[in-house]
């Protein structure tokens, strides 16, 4: 069974190529079309498709993927392997959903917060029972760099960058050591607050800033770079399964 699990997310795009569950190829490109999936399409034999996205996608994609192979666009009714007691789905991230699904999948029966680390750091929690509560969205390390410098007069808009120190010399590594020793802070903190209330919690990193936390918080942390990816295909064989009981 060969499939593919596309991750529209804000910034980046993640193209994952899956034969019998196991992801044996990942793309990040910066767009996609009709031409980039129907050449996917047309080399790797996919069969199934599911995309998930944060924006407006390419109609012309979407009814090629329809037309080629069973394919599955998230969105808020689509069928799910937990149970969403999330109150507003509506404005749901489908990225966030599939996290979890992926992170229930990879660890069965477990108090699970996931952490995504990009654009946004958001915090998801998914218990033992596989039903998804909720969780938390908070601004990502390059939005925390530009709001600096976008709401100063004399602040510089500083890249981000590996910190290494806690007391910064210059005002450029002031503002480095405040943004990135203060989102681990935070990280640190939220995750300690989870486990005040959660037993045996199990802690998976994923998204594009990983770096900048792995190994580098108190906190011990599962580091699974392409979680989004394998979730969506959890979500994707769940439809295939439902479809072939019918």
């Amino acid at each position: 069974m060969k499939s593919l699990a596309i991750d529209v997310g804000n910034t980046n795009i993640k193209v994952g190529v899956f034969n019998n569950n196991n992801l044996i190829n990942v793309e990040n490109v910066k767009s996609i079309d009709a031409d980039f999936v129907k050449e996917i399409i047309k080399n790797k034999k996919i069969e199934f498709a599911i995309i998930s996205s944060v924006k407006l996608l390419d109609r012309n994609m979407l009814t090629l993927l329809q037309k080629e192979c069973f394919f599955i666009e998230m969105e808020k009714n689509t069928l799910l392997p937990i149970n969403n007691l999330y109150h507003t789905r509506d404005t749901l991230g489908m990225d966030r959903l599939a996290g979890v699904v992926g992170a229930s999948a990879k660890f069965p029966k477990k108090n699970i917060l996931v952490v995504d680390a990009g654009t946004c750091i958001t915090y998801d929690f998914i218990n033992s029972k596989k039903e998804y509560i909720g969780g938390a969205i908070s601004p990502g390390i390059e939005m925390r760099f530009k709001a600096l410098n976008n709401f100063t007069d004399a602040l510089p808009l500083i890249d981000k960058a590996e910190v290494g120190f806690l007391i910064g010399k210059t005002t450029e590594e002031s503002i480095k050591s405040g943004v990135v020793n203060g989102v681990r802070a935070e990280v640190d903190q939220i995750i300690n607050k989870y486990k005040e209330l959660f037993d045996n919690l199990y802690v998976i990193f994923c998204g594009g800033d990983i770096i900048y936390f792995d190994k580098k918080i108190k906190n011990r942390i599962f580091a699974l770079e392409n979680l989004v990816l394998y979730g969506l295909n959890e979500i994707l064989n769940y439809n295939v399964e439902f479809q072939r009981k019918k």
